[in-house]
């Protein structure tokens, strides 16, 4: 096969979503290891379109986030998705962004999430770029890596596929993780503004006590003055 048409390949199926390509990246590896391709294209091939792709799915929420918006916010599943993912978005930033390319279905919900908040471009290219980079790397290498060791493709496409299932694991308990520890701190910080609100209350009810202690006061002694002068 041509060496051109195997890059534009390379490029036509990591660049949008949701395209099983893990057996072709790992194919990619094999012919580097081979000498076919170039190591050093294939990496930049790969992450770069696979960035390319991110960035226009964060530019068409943007452009069109007031409808998806509505739309999410139709079932209470996809708006508790929704604000959920804003809350981590706001908290961790990049790391989340980066992160969360590894779940199933990551690049569609960063990008549509980010772009419906309006996440800035920059801060999300740089969590793409990082996540992009970690993804072509392993996803090539383990091809790469693989036919070096055993000479035989099938033993590091399973070695991908593995290495694969472990990493979305692996994010996928982290976020876990993030999304309990949030839940717990927002459970928190409402009680403490509830026990605010009540010791505020408090507070007032005792100031109120206190004026009318003193204006009773204030009324016995003009009383007891007047009794005095009368006698």
């Amino acid at each position: 096969m041509n060496t051109l048409a195997v890059y534009g390949l390379l490029a036509l199926t990591t660049a949008p979503p949701l395209v099983p390509n893990a057996a072709l990246l790992a194919w990619a590896g094999v012919l580097a290891a081979d000498g076919d391709l170039h190591l050093a294209l294939v990496l930049p091939v790969v992450a770069g379109s696979a960035l390319l792709g991110d960035l226009l799915l964060h530019l068409a929420a943007r452009r069109f986030g007031r409808p998806a918006r509505a739309w999410m916010g139709r079932r209470a599943r996809r708006r508790a998705f929704l604000e959920r993912t804003s809350l981590l978005v706001d908290r961790y930033g990049v790391p989340f962004v980066a992160g969360v390319r590894f779940l199933p279905a990551g690049r569609v919900a960063a990008a549509l999430v980010t772009g419906v908040v309006r996440y800035p471009v920059r801060r999300y290219l740089l969590g793409c770029a990082i996540a992009e980079t970690l993804w072509a790397s392993y996803s090539v290498g383990v091809g790469y890596l693989g036919t070096t060791a055993t000479h035989s493709f099938v033993p590091a496409l399973a070695l991908s596929i593995g290495l694969s299932a472990l990493v979305c694991g692996a994010t996928a308990l982290v976020q876990h993780v993030a999304l309990r520890h949030l839940a717990v701190r927002s459970a928190q910080q409402v009680e403490t503004g509830e026990g605010g609100e009540d010791k505020a209350e408090t507070g007032e009810e005792g100031e109120v006590e206190a004026v009318d202690a003193a204006a009773a006061e204030v009324g016995a002694q003009q009383d007891g003055g007047q009794e005095n002068r009368v006698q």
